[in-house]
């Protein structure tokens, strides 16, 4: 087998390859996920951010057969490497992921990097009771943090129950009012949403894992990365009346490459207005924002620590279903054992 990297930024061909071996795997790694686009691909692994590797390996009759994106962070958890590997469905149990997942290791350790997660996306991440769940344990990975993945259909019924909703919230919301806006942030706003952003640092994480520090320069480069690709962002905040300041934020995501679906980035409140059926109300704005300037979109798509009760409530009274479980994984690259890597 023969493994070579690639510059995504340039080379469309094998970026596009890597596209297609995800797509023909999604169905079994990630049923409950929608297609992404080629350019929400190539977001990822052309423009993710931070250092990043991307490998393809071919078989000795130079068919691909598995690929794998390797993170190097600069800005925290720089002991760590992160690597999302693919192996094509029909190429599996023949020992093609235990090669690329050695290589991805080898570069992980040659970038100084001690461990290799699954901890970012969650694309990236593990689901439970699938191939790639048994692959991690059967290389000596150590499971972490669980995520549940949900989803809510935009119907008529929804619609019907947000003015209630919304009603029961507003009750514990008065001294707040909610500022919305389409894109980029703009500059009278960014730094309050950088602020807010940076309250998800005492969101659930894996031991070990630091919280991204998020700052206007941070998030604009962020937004600007995704309406570069297509990408449609749209955000919801709560101000509090008194001082002027942001207490919550949510923001929305649709790809017009892959149409009827909204993607939930974050939903946060600031600690000292918690308390206030603030995230809620948030989310309630936010699908009434969605419906009136996205009235195609039809699902939602969220992600939740499944220790997070009081988001996983909320998104329960919203409607949200739970259709999967994932996993962060990570590997001990300095432990001695019987792998490649180990040794």
């Amino acid at each position: 087998m023969h493994i070579e990297q690639f510059d995504p930024l340039t080379d469309t061909r094998l970026l596009s390859t890597c596209h297609q071996i995800m797509e023909m795997a999604r169905p079994t790694d990630h049923p409950s996920l929608p297609p992404q686009s080629f350019d929400g691909f190539t977001a990822w692994w052309a423009h993710g951010g931070d250092r990043q590797q991307s490998w393809l390996a071919r078989d000795d009759s130079d068919r691909p057969v598995g690929c794998y994106l390797l993170m190097l962070p600069e800005l925290e958890n720089t002991t760590m490497a992160e690597c999302g590997l693919i192996v094509a469905p029909a190429r599996r149990r023949a020992g093609v992921g235990t090669v690329l997942i050695a290589h991805c290791a080898g570069q992980a350790k040659r970038a100084g990097r001690s461990k290799l997660t699954s901890t970012g996306a969650t694309r990236t991440r593990v689901r439970d009771g699938s191939p790639g769940a048994a692959f991690a344990a059967d290389i000596g990975a150590r499971t972490g943090l669980a995520e549940l993945i949900m989803t809510q259909d935009i119907d008529a019924d929804l619609l019907a129950r947000l003015a209630r909703l919304r009603a029961d919230a507003g009750q514990r919301c008065a001294g707040y009012e909610l500022v919305s806006w389409l894109g980029v942030s703009p500059d009278e706003h960014i730094d309050q949403f950088a602020r807010v952003s940076g309250a998800m640092s005492d969101a659930p994480r894996d031991a070990g894992v630091q919280p991204q520090r998020w700052d206007a320069a941070r998030i604009r480069s962020a937004e600007e990365l995704a309406i570069g690709h297509g990408l449609r962002l749209y955000s919801m905040a709560a101000r509090h009346r008194g001082t002027g300041d942001f207490a919550a934020v949510t923001r929305i995501t649709t790809d017009p490459g892959t149409p009827g679906w909204g993607i939930q980035q974050l939903t946060v409140v600031q600690p000292e207005h918690r308390g206030h059926r603030l995230g809620i109300l948030v989310k309630i704005a936010m699908l009434e924002l969605l419906t009136e300037h996205d009235p195609g979109t039809r699902r939602i798509l969220t992600g939740t620590a499944e220790s997070n009760q009081h988001m996983t409530a909320i998104n329960a009274q919203l409607g949200y279903q739970i259709k999967d479980v994932y996993r962060s994984w990570e590997l001990d690259l300095a432990a001695r054992g019987d792998h490649p890597w180990s040794r």
